[in-house]
């Protein structure tokens, strides 16, 4: 089977569901919290490939799935047993609940039918969240990654979304990281093992691809009947 073909299979729109991962104002907006991770994931192109991702899955009844990160004011349950953790505590734009910052960003529009999925600690936006039983319940088999960071947070969801028995899709160019030298070298190294990679306009395209028609059923004597 050839790569385009395996990978109509697997996106077939009953069996996929994208997710966005921390494509969040505080993180790739303006006012980003982490401006140099902001700036390669709209400079590189990946934050308009994973708006032209969601609109692709809304038109063809794809299903969305938004991780966001965020902590709450007073900090409870929120995680401390990293340097990371402490250093973003420490940032002046803060991944507060019900802030401007943990808004999606633009330029992605969220859907009504859209899911988001708020995390309070930890690095993954499946492991310790409800995506893993959200998934199963919407019948997934490929999950779809995209959004930020290469460095931390896509490796943990694709790991974990592998671990437990999902296959995984990850367009290469609406992922990033920093420096943005090191997204290629994180896919081709790492992910490529786990994954199927592809291209934002690969992906696209079968979401894009005419249904096939189903067959017609046939009665006694071989007619077919309506």
């Amino acid at each position: 089977m050839g790569h385009a073909e395996q990978l109509r299979e697997q996106l077939a729109p009953d069996g996929a569901v994208l997710l966005t991962v921390e494509c969040q104002q505080g993180v790739v907006g303006r006012d980003s919290a982490l401006p140099e991770l902001a700036a390669v994931a709209r400079s590189s192109g990946a934050m308009h490939n994973v708006a032209r991702l969601v609109a692709a899955a809304h038109e063809a009844d794809v299903q969305v799935l938004h991780a966001v990160a965020e902590r709450r004011p007073d900090g409870r349950g929120a995680s401390h047993n990293a340097r990371l953790f402490r250093a973003a505590a420490r940032l002046p734009v803060q991944q507060h609940s019900g802030s401007t910052a943990v808004r999606i960003a633009e330029p992605i529009e969220v859907a009504d039918e859209d899911l988001v999925v708020r995390r309070l600690h930890g690095l993954s936006p499946i492991a310790g969240t409800d995506v893993d039983a959200l998934l199963r319940n919407l019948g997934c088999r490929t999950l779809v990654v995209t959004g930020v960071s290469a460095n931390v947070a896509i490796p943990n969801a694709v790991f974990d979304a592998v671990n437990l028995g999902y296959t995984v899709v990850v367009p290469a160019d609406a992922i990033a990281g920093v420096p943005a030298d090191y997204t290629p070298a994180m896919i081709r190294n790492t992910l490529a093992l786990v994954a199927t990679i592809a291209s934002t306009d690969e992906v696209l395209a079968c979401w894009k691809a005419p249904r096939r028609a189903p067959a017609p059923r046939t009665g006694p004597g071989g007619l077919s009947r309506a």
